[in-house]
């Protein structure tokens, strides 16, 4: 059996003021005894102002909250899942990276993945995304190894996409990582439906910590976001839910549970080749 933590936040675009708000909540994580914290997407700096993210965004190798939070995991001697870091990056067309990052108990960087499905949406005519056009998409799906299991790292919009967990659990995923910036609209029809999918669809453990509430932002537009970190079980139970308000939610887990849904129902292994449309 083993224990994580899902960090709710509400961070600001300040990235220096969330720092250390998100170390304390990692510490308090620890002396609840998790082996594990996570952090939700964007940790470092939640902001529409692309002029503003340029000021204070750094790339990965000057990142301040990457360093602090590297120092933060070994200081507890926890794992731990950064859910993403916004990084400047050195394309020429000047997007930033969406960036999550695993954390060994040492402070070394395990994993890296970089979100690849970009939130490019019109919810309604007061709420639209373009990340594409901030952000790069990246390439590469990706399992880390540990001994907490083999973990799957996606990234908040990625949940839409089930081809992309198919294809992580097909590959030994027993955790599924979520970290999640998610809309109020969206958040309040689709949010569990779609996280519990995932996992029923894979048999694996779904771990979303989200970011909530209203985001401070000294430039650009103020951003409201869902909240309700959730833990789903790989028989797509709600495990707990982090509900509306910054904090610490803790889930025990154990893996022979995906290897009892699998059993139960092991679609992961009956695929078969078809024609059409």
């Amino acid at each position: 059996m083993s224990r994580a933590a899902l960090i709710q936040l509400t961070a600001s675009d300040d990235p220096a003021a969330n720092l250390p708000l998100t170390r304390r909540r990692v510490a308090e994580a620890a002396a609840a005894g998790a082996d594990i914290a996570m952090t939700p997407e964007v940790t470092n700096c939640v902001s529409s102002s692309r002029s503003h993210q340029t000021a204070v965004l750094q790339p990965e190798s000057d990142d301040a909250t990457l360093v602090g939070l590297r120092d933060e995991a070994a200081r507890q001697g926890i794992w731990l899942l950064i859910g993403s870091l916004a990084l400047k990056t050195d394309d020429p067309d000047g997007r930033f990276a969406n960036r999550s990052f695993l954390i060994a108990p040492d402070g070394g960087i395990a994993a890296r993945y970089d979100k690849i499905h970009m939130f490019d949406v019109a919810i309604n005519a007061a709420e639209t995304y373009r990340e594409s056009a901030g952000y790069r998409p990246g390439r590469q799906a990706l399992l880390a190894d540990t001994p907490l299991g083999r973990i799957g790292l996606t990234i908040c919009y990625d949940m839409r996409f089930p081809a992309l967990y198919r294809r992580l659990a097909q590959a030994g995923a027993q955790v599924l990582t979520v970290p999640s910036a998610f809309s109020p609209v969206t958040g309040a029809a689709h949010w569990q439906s779609l996280l519990r999918a995932r996992a029923i669809e894979t048999g694996a453990y779904v771990f979303a910590p989200a970011q909530c509430g209203t985001h401070a932002a000294s430039r650009g537009k103020t951003r409201q976001t869902h909240g309700h970190s959730l833990a789903v079980s790989p028989w797509g139970a709600v495990l707990a839910d982090g509900g509306d308000l910054p904090g610490v939610t803790l889930v025990d887990f154990d893996l022979t549970e995906v290897e009892v849904a699998r059993a139960r129902v092991p679609s992961l292994t009956h695929d078969r080749d078809y024609e059409g449309p």
